[in-house]
């Protein structure tokens, strides 16, 4: 019986391993992102870290996979046990603060491809913890399944091959695009919240300042407020989020009007996605001038979206020779829309038809 449920647990994590590492491989990208929200301000305050989390990611995605492998071949055992014990470890102090100080809403343990709650995420590593640590108790029942030379084949080759994944997907875009913008996606319907759905539960607490104190009141005490109150801050605690479309923060801002009603209608809109053009690739951003007359001639509007200052909007006009108009979206939701700084979507009535890296613009059918 120790034997079966040792082997059992072997197959489980080591799939489950590698499923997780690929998902996440698809898109080293998005997993940096996640990465430097924990290490921001409000989670654990470690801004230094911030500029290597694409390499982190790497390293701990590729990790991830090469560990599931290795458990299931049976490659160095006692290294392979207690390198995967360790990285739960560490999974398992991350998803329980999250969860418990509700800091970071999805811990992208499976990418994009699933979104877990931070308490099912902590729950996911709790039950992987326990079976690796029945694989640590049993280690001697953990036997490689083909010699030496084939074991270290069969992790080279899984070390190759996820270093190609992730060259391929940081140069170009994901392999398998998981996210609410994906290619046949239309924005408006995206938008939409369906009739009956569930609404969102608050919990107002309204603090008054009353002869000098602040004092806390609820959203049925303000019936009766002491005489002369005045009000100094409300605190909203959500209870229950309710339904949440998939795109909820899209916005084509500009000179305080959001644009994005007439702009999704249009039949032939190419959009340039650059989230930060402090940080945007400077290749990237020299092709643009070039694509945009290409465009314009084809019969397309031609837009920048961005986040950036208008400051930093009309010295990247003018540094790269760009004629178009940028309008404003939140980062989060930018970086969402595509990986790549800069990148290029065509939209047909706000349905994206085409998504490519800058790397891929000759692969662009206008």
């Amino acid at each position: 019986m120790k034997n079966i449920i040792t082997q059992f647990s072997r197959i489980f994590v080591g799939i489950l391993f590698i499923i997780s590492g690929l998902i996440k491989l698809n898109d080293p990208v998005g997993f940096s992102y996640k990465l430097a929200e924990y290490f921001s301000e409000p989670v654990f305050n470690l801004p230094f870290l911030v500029p290597f989390c694409l390499s982190l990611a790497l390293f701990l995605v590729i990790a991830e996979v090469l560990l599931g492998i290795m458990l299931l071949i049976g490659y160095k055992p006692k290294f392979t046990i207690w390198s995967l014990l360790l990285m739960i470890v560490f999974f398992t102090f991350l998803t329980f603060y999250s969860a418990y100080y509700n800091v970071v809403k999805d811990c992208g343990c499976f990418g994009d491809a699933l979104h877990l709650t931070p308490w099912e995420s902590f729950t996911k590593d709790v039950v992987l913890l326990f079976f690796i640590l029945v694989l640590f108790i049993n280690k001697k029942l953990v036997k490689p399944l083909f010699s030496k030379g084939t074991q270290n084949l069969l992790v080279a080759l899984g070390m190759t091959a996820s270093i190609f994944m992730a060259y391929y997907v940081l140069n170009h875009l994901p392999i398998i695009d998981f996210r609410p913008y994906k290619v046949g996606t239309n924005i408006q319907k995206a938008m939409e919240i369906p009739e009956g759905a569930p609404q969102a539960v608050v919990k107002m607490t309204f603090i008054y300042k009353v002869n000098g104190v602040n004092k806390e009141f609820s959203e049925d005490d303000l019936m009766n407020l002491p005489e002369g109150a005045e009000f100094v801050d409300r605190k909203d605690q959500v209870i229950s989020e309710g339904y949440v479309p998939p795109i909820h923060d899209f916005t084509m801002m500009k000179d305080g009007s959001d644009y994005k009603e007439e702009l999704l209608l249009e039949s032939k809109l190419l959009m340039i996605v650059t989230y930060d053009l402090t940080k945007s690739d400077t290749d990237g951003m020299q092709k643009l001038a070039d694509l945009n007359k290409k465009a314009v001639a084809k019969g397309y509007k031609v837009i920048g979206m961005t986040n950036s200052s208008e400051q930093e909007i009309k010295k990247a006009q003018k540094k790269y020779n760009l004629d178009f108009d940028f309008y404003i979206c939140d980062a989060i939701a930018l970086k969402t829309i595509e990986r790549a700084n800069p990148s290029i979507v065509i939209l047909e009535k706000g349905t994206v038809k085409q998504k490519v890296h800058y790397e891929d613009i000759s692969d662009l059918k206008l």
